[in-house]
């Protein structure tokens, strides 16, 4: 993508401290995009994860990739807090052409394959809120801006295609309710947004390597492929601007609306688009889980990546 392609639009990154949020940000940035950054982790407060990512850093990396970032601190449970981040752009900006629901922050708020009696409840419907009532509060505020122009386009991300989330369990019934919700809230702003001239898709990564799942494996990005001793399929992984990409050519594509409402995959719009991971590669890692891993064969990225 050439580095001017998004020049003059304006994006939303909702929840862009780490991760694929962060990956998304930089490289719409990198696509020449003006780019608010919201999370609830900065320099001078950190969330409960008290993890060193900060909103800034992302804004930072943004800018040096050569688009415009902008860090606001936004807890969006926080309605007025959304409010106000809205009125924001719409006062400097006077325009959103792209909104990306990245918000998630429920790392350790599940348990692993829990049924729901055992889970702590808690920590459940938290990981509810933070997971699915983020994104409808932010789209309720952000949206009426987004259709000031046609052309917007709504990134609901999330874990996992419909088809993968359709036949398997995930995780446990909080953690499976929260992703399965995120790809039926953009089937459903599909059909809102679709006849007013905007876009929404849900769209997953694949096996991302974060910036916590490097820590789960101790490793680094520029040795992670230490971690295929500890577990081979790890080996399909991909960098969070690998889903960032993604964004940045959905956003860039003038016939974007034939996506609406579909649920897609990183890896599938590598194919499509013909962009690739930072190293060059193109990880289709939803084929991998279905073909390869899932069913217990030996680890064998060859034809994958």
């Amino acid at each position: 993508m050439s580095a001017g392609a998004l020049e003059g639009k304006v994006a939303l990154v909702a929840g862009a401290t780490r991760g694929a949020g962060r990956g998304i940000a930089e490289e719409l940035g990198a696509a020449g995009a003006t780019v608010y950054v919201t999370g609830r982790s900065t320099r001078a407060r950190r969330s409960e994860y008290d993890r060193p990512e900060t909103i800034e850093d992302t804004a930072d990396l943004v800018t040096a990739a050569g688009g415009h970032g902008i860090a606001v601190p936004v807890d969006h449970l926080d309605r007025p807090a959304v409010r106000a981040l809205v009125d924001r752009i719409a006062d400097e900006q006077g325009r959103l052409d792209v909104l990306v629901n990245d918000i998630w922050g429920g790392e350790k708020l599940f348990e692993w394959d829990t049924p729901v009696w055992e889970h702590d409840l808690d920590n459940g419907l938290r990981l509810l809120r933070l997971a699915v009532e983020t994104h409808a509060v932010t789209s309720h505020f952000a949206l009426p801006l987004l259709l000031r122009r046609p052309g917007g386009l709504v990134v609901e991300v999330t874990d996992g295609t419909a088809d993968y989330n359709r036949d398997t369990y995930r995780v446990n019934l909080f953690y499976d309710l929260a992703k399965t919700s995120v790809l039926r809230m953009a089937f459903a702003l599909g059909h809102e947004l679709g006849p007013r001239g905007a876009t929404a898709v849900a769209l997953t990564p694949g096996w991302m390597r974060s910036e916590i799942m490097l820590d789960v494996f101790g490793v680094r990005e520029d040795n992670w492929r230490d971690a295929l001793a500890r577990e081979p399929h790890f080996a399909i992984s991909e960098t969070p601007r690998y889903v960032g990409r993604a964004v940045a050519a959905l956003a860039a594509d003038p016939d974007v609306s034939r996506h609406n409402g579909r649920s897609l995959s990183s890896g599938g719009l590598a194919q499509e688009y013909g962009f690739t991971d930072v190293d060059g590669s193109r990880p289709d890692a939803w084929r991998y889980m279905v073909e390869v891993q899932d069913p217990g064969k030996p680890a064998d990225v060859t034809g994958y990546r």
